[in-house]
């Protein structure tokens, strides 16, 4: 995957609100599943135009985060101790490190977690449970392990705009793998699910 090239497309997304009508749910994503094979911006503004704006609005996040996500698995792929999983059909597994399953996902801070950045740092495994419960209501909801990727911006918490800055993730996720340790995940139990998952965070103004 060319990396600069995704930024590149991302970054033109930034000039758009970024407004979702509703929540994530199966019908709007049928409906918008050629985000996947929609590779530029411009191709994107095309083939939304007939549509709502609501659903233009959905389309384009939709396609934001899916590119975004596509590039992340990439870089934690191009390590060496990181092997993709070949079915992309399986909602439950991305990549395993030294051979441990994890699923990923990219998420801003959330502010239903009702506590600050400087606590959730502190508390961690909290705020890991939180994400478990109350995210991926949908497709994606289940309790496998997570390395969760949270985008935080002090200064204008824009924190969604921070999806599109490719080469700073791909600085903080070659990090993480260079210092990775099985033994240093977070262990998280929901019901009788033992999990293990972690916080890679991407922060600016602090």
């Amino acid at each position: 995957m060319d990396l600069q090239r995704v930024e590149r497309e991302l970054i033109n997304r930034l000039s758009y609100p970024y407004r979702w009508g509703r929540k994530q749910s199966n019908s709007w994503d049928h409906a918008t599943n050629f985000i996947y094979k929609t590779y530029s911006m411009q191709k994107l503004l095309i083939l939304i135009e007939p549509m709502t704006q609501d659903l233009k609005d959905y389309a384009m996040n939709r396609w934001y985060n899916y590119w975004s996500a596509m590039a992340v698995e990439d870089i934690f792929s191009s390590h060496s101790c990181v092997k993709a999983n070949s079915n992309v059909y399986d909602k439950l597994v991305d990549f395993k490190i030294n051979d441990i399953p994890f699923d990923h996902k990219t998420s801003v801070f959330p502010r239903g977690f009702k506590h600050s950045y400087e606590y959730a740092l502190e508390h961690k495994k909290e705020l890991i449970e939180w994400l478990y419960i109350n995210q991926s209501q949908e497709g994606r909801k289940h309790l496998s392990n997570r390395l969760f990727i949270i985008m935080y911006d002090r200064q204008r918490e824009e924190h969604w705009k921070m999806k599109s800055e490719i080469m700073i993730v791909k600085k903080a996720i070659d990090k993480y793998i260079k210092n990775f340790q099985s033994d240093k995940l977070e262990k998280v139990y929901i019901g009788e699910e033992e999990i293990l998952s972690d916080i890679i965070w991407i922060t600016k103004g602090l």
